[in-house]
């Protein structure tokens, strides 16, 4: 594919946000959290590999962790759905949100998916129903909640663990409505548009944080899949400081806040009043 110069750094983001070495789900709660423990199941239909969460302790502190996980191996691909979820898997995660609510547990997402899965059974089983549920709940929670894009962040299915108080992202990670692909489908009829659309679509983090869209940006050189450590460092410093300051706040101003901070999205209020990273 022949990439002009004027769109090739998006295009590059959205090869580097998708290198399959790149850390997942997991590797960030390992390194990250202690003592994570895993819950399955929404309670309805079954667990879905595509959606991990659970408990666990943040420098020691109870805390409730969940993202997509996309695998590496195709036998684990095919076991996480390639992180792309059913609706089970935001029936579960509401599930843990709720848990989060009764407890008082701050919550920690990572997103990292193409979107949420398109199938027939999974639109038979509610997935656009799933997804409006979570995106009601996140909007009223008392307890802080803090979002990371480590990887892609696609359409709904990030979304519905992407409403927060603060929202990361990964220097090299991408977060839309719709893949470039998808994009240049629509408007060019041919996927060959695709480093067009990603420019013109406004996806990666400089981007978005000049918007306002997210509060902070991790820096992470070439790529987290080369200095993967660093990056966590960097990574758990930001969440250190986002937790600490929401933590101030009484539940009743963080929620105001995060519901102002939404109503600010496509008005021409909309500013940047956040820190680089």
């Amino acid at each position: 594919m022949k990439v002009e110069p004027t769109v090739y750094a998006a295009w590059k983001t959205v090869q580097i946000a998708r290198h399959p070495e790149r850390p997942q789900f997991l590797d960030y709660v390992g390194e990250l959290f202690s003592e994570f423990d895993p819950l399955h199941g929404d309670r309805l239909y079954g667990d879905d590999g595509a959606m991990i969460g659970g408990l666990a302790r943040f420098d020691g502190q109870p805390v409730m962790v969940m993202g997509q996980h996309k695998g590496r191996s195709t036998r684990e691909r095919l076991q996480h759905n390639f992180g792309m979820c059913n609706p089970e898997g935001y029936r579960k995660s509401l599930r843990l949100l709720e848990m989060a609510e009764h407890y008082g547990l701050p919550v920690f997402t990572f997103i990292d998916t193409m979107g949420a899965y398109p199938g027939v059974g999974a639109e038979e089983r509610g997935q656009a129903e799933a997804i409006a549920r979570n995106l009601a709940a996140l909007s009223r929670l008392k307890v802080p909640v803090i979002a990371t894009v480590i990887g892609e962040g696609g359409s709904g299915g990030a979304l519905a663990i992407g409403v927060a108080d603060r929202v990361i992202m990964l220097s090299h990670s991408i977060y839309s409505v719709i893949s470039p692909e998808g994009c240049a489908a629509i408007l060019w009829k041919t996927n060959e548009k695709a480093a067009q659309a990603s420019e013109a679509m406004a996806i990666t983090a400089d981007r978005l944080y000049g918007m306002g869209i997210i509060e902070h940006v991790i820096d992470e050189g070439e790529g987290a899949h080369l200095q993967p450590l660093v990056v966590m460092e960097r990574l758990h410093q930001v969440l250190r400081d986002s937790l600490d300051e929401l933590s101030l706040m009484e539940s009743e101003a963080r929620c105001q806040a995060r519901y102002q901070r939404l109503m600010r999205f496509g008005s021409s209020q909309l500013q940047n009043s956040s820190s680089n990273s």
